[in-house]
């Protein structure tokens, strides 16, 4: 016997399934959120991560009309403040705001984790940037190919934001790209990195490009190479690491948005909408040009590609390099 099917109860469930999609987004629009939203930023303040969460903030509260609060809560290469969003409610009233080396570098890094990558899904990635390459001048070196020779005979510390930063990972992919050697030296904080440039302490530093740029400018930092695909939009004069024939040592952050995994999907693209509506104001725009940050915004698969994309890079490299958490 053969089923024959009317195309009109088909066609009346498609519509009924996708009425019931559209009335539970508006009702997660509608009651969402109904009180404070935390952004846990799972680095030190002050930092370009953390100012991008605060921007960001700003403007949600203007236009969702309840507090947007962040909260600092650094430690352990952002695992801390990662795990405390792990644990929340996964009801997109606590979100992490901060970098993918939480995800790309840690989970290589860290025998143990207190949480698992699978714990999250990536609501939007923000923004991409570069590092600058930068030593006190003292070294005499003033070109990336000098400090590559200068690395195999002389005995050169360079600082980075801690163990597993993006500092760290850019010492050891020199170190392997180059088969020079320079010796990691890790601070609590991009801006500790930074002084100890400055002052001499150690010798060099691949960090983030806006705490170094004011002290290149006024010549207490001597600035190489960014390790962006592009050059620095504060410092076009300064060329890339590709630009140099080093593509090996081309390296980007990405600042993320991340949700518990549990997280209700009209929440999620709801939270979504508003964040890249945020990045496009003029305002946030504008710091970012600040912070030099590339707009990204992506959301979805192909934010889950960007930052998987990332671990599958750096995961070879954490093994082949021996990196370790000090």
């Amino acid at each position: 016997m053969k089923f024959v099917f009317s195309r009109r109860p088909v066609l009346a469930v498609v519509a009924a399934l996708g009425l019931g999609f559209h009335v539970s987004l508006a009702a997660a629009q509608d009651a969402y959120p109904s009180k404070p939203v935390k952004f846990i930023n799972n680095f030190p303040a002050g930092g370009p991560s953390d100012l991008l969460a605060r921007s960001v903030a700003a403007v949600l509260q203007e236009t969702l009309k309840q507090p947007f609060v962040v909260e600092n809560r650094a430690g352990a290469a952002g695992n801390i403040g990662a795990d405390a969003v792990a644990r929340s409610d996964a009801d997109g009233y606590t979100v992490l705001f901060g970098i993918d080396t939480t995800f790309t570098i840690n989970p290589h890094l860290y025998k143990k984790m207190p949480f698992q990558v699978s714990d999250f899904k990536p609501l939007v990635v923000m923004a991409s940037s570069g590092l600058l390459v930068g030593l006190h001048p003292s070294t005499g070196i003033k070109t990336l190919p000098a400090l590559v020779e200068a690395a195999k005979t002389k005995n050169l510390n360079f600082s980075s934001a801690g163990s597993g930063s993006p500092g760290h990972l850019a010492v050891e992919m020199f170190n392997e790209s180059t088969k020079a050697k320079l010796n990691h030296i890790p601070y609590r904080g991009n801006t500790l990195a930074v002084t100890s440039v400055l002052s001499g302490e150690v010798d060099g530093g691949v960090l983030a490009t806006p705490g170094m740029l004011p002290h290149v400018k006024v010549g207490k930092i001597t600035a190489l190479a960014v390790t962006s695909r592009q050059r620095s939009r504060l410092a076009p004069e300064l060329p890339t690491v590709g630009e140099l024939g080093l593509g090996g040592l081309e390296q980007e952050v990405l600042y993320v948005a991340m949700a518990p995994a549990a997280t209700p999907d009209a929440v999620m693209q709801l939270l979504q909408k508003h964040i890249v509506e945020a990045l496009q104001r003029p305002e946030v725009q504008a710091r970012m040009g600040n912070l030099d940050l590339f707009f990204e915004g992506l959301t979805g698969d192909a934010a889950a590609k960007r930052i998987g994309d990332l671990s599958n890079r750096y995961g070879p490299i954490v093994k082949a390099t021996g990196m370790k958490v000090e």
